[in-house]
């Protein structure tokens, strides 16, 4: 079952389900959940790996940041993958999981929004990547709205998720074990 916004609000208001909504978001959201804004951007750079047990992802560095005070515009260069970061943190209950579609402008424009789950029990901003599949650049506002979160219930047990991206890092920095 998709929650509707009163029980998102509700949820936002007793645990702090998400951090640092719109105004937009908190007063007047549309649909049955939560747009969600782009913060940071960031370039990839080198090659990623994953094995059995380690994995090393390519190294992000940062090329755009949203600041409340300033239009910043980025641009995605075509045929370019890039990951990014949203304003937003959430605090995912564990009876809650999370699943994200793109805001129809992206592909409208030639731009995929890659997005996964967020599982039960993860903290901090979400990670998802961006590619512009068009062959013009695709300029954006910092700040702009990119993502769709919808918040389904979770029937029965779970497990917490416990992995290392908890908290909302972009990239390993190395070779790392998984957990």
């Amino acid at each position: 079952m998709i929650l509707g916004m009163d029980k998102i609000h509700k949820l936002i208001d007793a645990i702090k389900l998400i951090e640092n909504l719109s105004e937009r978001e908190l007063k007047n959201p549309e649909g049955a959940g939560i747009d969600l804004r782009i913060g940071e951007l960031y370039e990839l750079s080198g090659a990623g790996f994953l094995g059995v047990k380690e994995r090393k992802t390519p190294k992000a560095k940062i090329v755009a940041r949203y600041d409340p005070k300033k239009k910043i515009k980025a641009v995605l260069k075509p045929t370019c993958y890039y990951i990014m970061t949203t304003v937003e943190e959430v605090n995912t209950p564990e009876n809650l999981v999370i699943l994200f579609r793109p805001r129809s402008t992206l592909y409208r424009s030639g731009v995929m929004l890659f997005t996964g789950n967020c599982a039960p029990g993860y903290s901090g901003k979400l990670t998802f990547g961006l590619m512009n599949f068009g062959t013009k650049p695709f300029v954006f506002e910092m700040g702009a709205r990119v993502a769709h979160a919808l918040f389904f219930e979770v029937k029965g047990r779970t497990n917490l998720y416990r992995g290392q991206w908890q908290g909302g890092r972009v990239d390993t920095g190395g070779i790392e074990k998984q957990t």
